[in-house]
């Protein structure tokens, strides 16, 4: 397995002031994994720190475990099982303010893109609750481990975001969780075409906005419904997962700037080995998917994320957004007009998945 260090800037974005003051002395947190047995904290504060775990993402300091006692290094490692889900609290010594952080990328063998968007900042200075809504590539190819794994989190609800196609070539793994699905043909992406060229991915993300309305009403309504954790996920993760990302993101508060930076962590986070089993199409002549992703894993252009850029260094997600403001003029009407997501309903999933 291979871990991930989770980038500077971002890491920036998990401060959580759970006291109440207005700005917390910590900075520079993060989770990242440094085996598979071992979690390093690491902080920036010029007071000592109290660092205090929990299994839960709702725990309060008076609920967690004190790990380590007044720790001026900045930089604290635990010992976990390879599924714990483990969360920190890190109270500045110095004026008792709180910021609450975890690993942001399930630590998965086979899985690809699996991880929480919980942390980034959000409307009327909260943050984005960790432990809540996680995205993700495909899931055929998890482990046994893996599953327990993500059964572990507690995830309720998982809505798949793929094509009729791609639920046949790869189904989940995933089980004992509610699993919601709209079937369309993928050839409907790209509007009747398979995209080969980073132009005409171009096009698919400007036709996600009409496209994935019947998904996205799920996932929304989901979230809207959900007792507990949701998970949703594409093949890769990150196209028609990342669009829902940057809505779901958006309706929550969270800053422009920040919603591209979460999208990009794609190309860092996927394992395309891991987003689909090997595809014989041999016996499919019809399947004209199955053959163009057995095309794609012969020659190998599976194996290795691309950066999500057009030829101009715009990000291909920009697409999706200029389609959605020439049309229905800014992210929250098009929630309002095509997915059904009121105002009143903004302001619910706030009150869910903000702290």
């Amino acid at each position: 397995m291979r871990y991930a260090s989770l980038p500077l800037a971002l890491s920036l974005l998990g401060t959580l002031a759970l006291s109440g003051v207005a700005a917390a002395r910590v900075s520079n947190e993060a989770v990242e994994r440094s085996a598979a047995d071992r979690l390093v904290v690491s902080w920036a504060d010029k007071a000592a720190v109290d660092v205090y775990a929990a299994d839960s993402a709702e725990a309060s300091v008076q609920d967690a475990r004190l790990v380590s006692k007044a720790n001026k290094k900045g930089r604290f490692e635990d010992q976990v099982g390879s599924a714990n889900r483990r969360y920190y609290l890190l109270k500045d010594t110095a004026d008792g303010s709180v910021v609450r952080v975890a690993e942001r990328v399930l630590p998965l063998d086979r899985g690809s893109n699996f991880r929480d968007i919980g942390g980034y900042p959000a409307a009327d200075g909260m943050h984005v609750r960790w432990g809540k809504l996680f995205r993700s590539g495909g899931t055929p190819l998890l482990t046994d481990a893996d599953v327990a794994t993500v059964q572990a989190v507690g995830i309720k609800d998982l809505v798949d975001l793929r094509s009729s196609e791609e639920r046949v070539i790869a189904p989940t793994r995933l089980d004992g969780i509610r699993y919601t699905a709209v079937g369309y043909p993928m050839m409907s992406i790209n509007r009747g075409s398979m995209p080969t060229s980073m132009s005409q991915v171009g096009d698919a993300y400007r036709n996600f906005p009409s496209m994935l309305v019947p998904q996205l009403r799920v996932l929304f309504h989901t979230m809207l419904a959900g007792d507990g954790p949701i998970a949703y996920n594409c093949s890769a993760g990150q196209d028609r997962t990342g669009f829902a990302t940057a809505l779901i993101l958006t309706a929550l508060g969270v800053p422009r700037d920040v919603v591209m930076a979460d999208y990009h962590l794609s190309t860092t986070y996927r394992h395309p080995e891991n987003e689909m089993p090997k595809i014989d199409a041999t016996g499919q002549p019809e399947n004209s998917v199955a053959y163009y992703f057995a095309s794609l894993q012969k020659d190998g252009r599976l194996l290795k994320p691309q950066p999500l850029y057009d030829a101009n260094r715009r990000a291909l997600l920009e697409y999706a957004f200029d389609e959605i403001n020439s049309r229905w003029g800014s992210v929250d009407a098009y929630l309002e007009k095509e997915i059904g997501v009121t105002k009143a309903d903004i302001a619910k999933l706030r009150q869910k998945y903000l702290e």
